[in-house]
C-alpha cells in the first residue's frame, strides 16, 4: 500500500505547492503547505473554518502572495508567471457569480464576448446543453433554482476551456438535491480531463467526489491520500461483532482532535 502521506509522482502534477506560508499580522494561516494534484483528477482539501483552505486557493489564483514557498499551476509559477497562471484556471467561489437580470444564455454569451471568442453564441448553446440548462436558457437567472444557478456558474467558468478549476466550497448553502446536481457536474468535468481542486467542509462531498483527499489543520497538511488509504489510518471498528470501516468523518475528527473516537469493538 502507498503511504497515505506520500504525494503523487512529481512528473505529473497539474498543481504543485511546496512549503507555502502565509500570515496576516500575527496570525499564521498557512505554515508550510505541500501538495500535488494530478491532471484530470479531483483533489479535495478538507478543513474546518479558519484552516486556511480559501487562503491557499487565493494564492493559487494569484489573488494573494505567499510569504514563503512556491506554487505552480500547469507548470507556471504563481509568483513569477501570474498571467500564464490566470490563463490556466477558472475559479468558482461560494456564491454563484451570475447576473440575475440576464438569461442563462445571455450570461454565457457575455463571458464569451469578454474573452473574445469568435462565436460566443455557439459556445453558450453547447454549454447550456452540457449542463442540462437548454430548456431554461432563455429564462432570467433570477428564476433558477440554487442548483441551476450553480450549474450555470460552473458553465460560465468553463468558457475558454481552462485545464484547471478551483472550487472553493461550491455547495455551501445548497439544498441536498442541488448539491447532488453540482456533484455530477464536477464528476463530468474530471471525466472530460479537467483538473479539479475542491475545498469543502462537507466530508460526504469529499467521499463522493475525490480521487485524493488532504486534511488541512492549523495551517498544515496533516494527512493526504486516497479514501481507502485514509481509512487504514484508523483501522476497522467493531459494531456488534460486525467489522465496520471508519468513515471519513471519524478520520477527520480523530486527526484534528475535535472528537474522541471509540476504540475498535466498543461501538454499540
Amino acid at each position: 500500500m502507498t503511504n497515505a502521506t506520500t504525494p503523487p509522482q512529481r512528473h505529473a502534477a497539474a498543481i504543485r505547492v511546496t512549503g507555502v506560508e502565509k500570515s496576516f499580522g500575527d496570525l499564521a494561516v498557512l505554515q508550510g503547505v505541500d501538495l500535488e494534484v494530478a491532471p484530470g483528477s479531483i483533489f479535495a482539501l478538507l478543513g474546518s473554518n479558519g484552516a486556511g483552505k480559501t487562503t491557499l486557493i487565493r494564492i493559487l489564483a494569484t489573488l494573494l502572495k505567499a510569504d514563503a514557498g512556491t506554487a505552480s499551476v500547469q507548470g507556471f509559477d504563481v509568483a513569477t508567471q501570474p498571467d500564464r497562471v490566470r490563463e490556466s484556471f477558472s475559479l468558482t467561489g461560494q456564491f454563484a457569480a451570475v447576473d440575475e437580470i440576464l438569461t442563462g444564455r445571455e450570461n454565457l454569451v457575455l463571458v464569451g464576448r469578454l474573452r473574445h471568442l469568435p462565436d460566443p453564441g455557439k459556445v453558450a448553446d453547447d454549454l447550456l446543453a452540457r449542463f442540462s440548462l437548454a430548456e431554461a436558457g432563455d429564462r432570467r437567472a433570477s428564476t433558477y433554482s440554487g442548483g441551476m444557478r450553480r450549474r450555470l456558474d460552473i458553465a460560465m467558468s468553463l468558457i475558454g476551456d481552462p485545464p484547471v478549476i478551483f472550487f472553493d466550497e461550491p455547495t455551501t448553502r445548497l439544498d441536498p438535491q442541488a448539491r447532488i446536481e453540482v456533484w455530477q457536474a464536477v464528476r463530468d468535468l474530471a471525466a472530460s480531463g479537467t483538473t479539479v481542486l475542491l475545498t469543502t467542509q462537507y466530508l460526504e462531498e469529499a467521499e463522493e467526489l475525490a480521487d485524493r483527499i488532504a486534511i488541512l489543520h492549523r495551517g498544515r497538511i496533516i494527512v493526504e491520500g486516497t479514501l481507502a488509504e485514509l481509512k487504514q489510518l484508523l483501522g476497522p471498528a467493531k459494531v456488534e461483532y460486525v467489522e465496520k470501516q471508519p468513515t471519513l468523518e471519524e478520520i477527520f475528527l480523530a486527526l484534528v482532535g475535535d472528537k474522541p473516537v471509540s476504540p475498535a469493538g466498543t461501538d454499540k
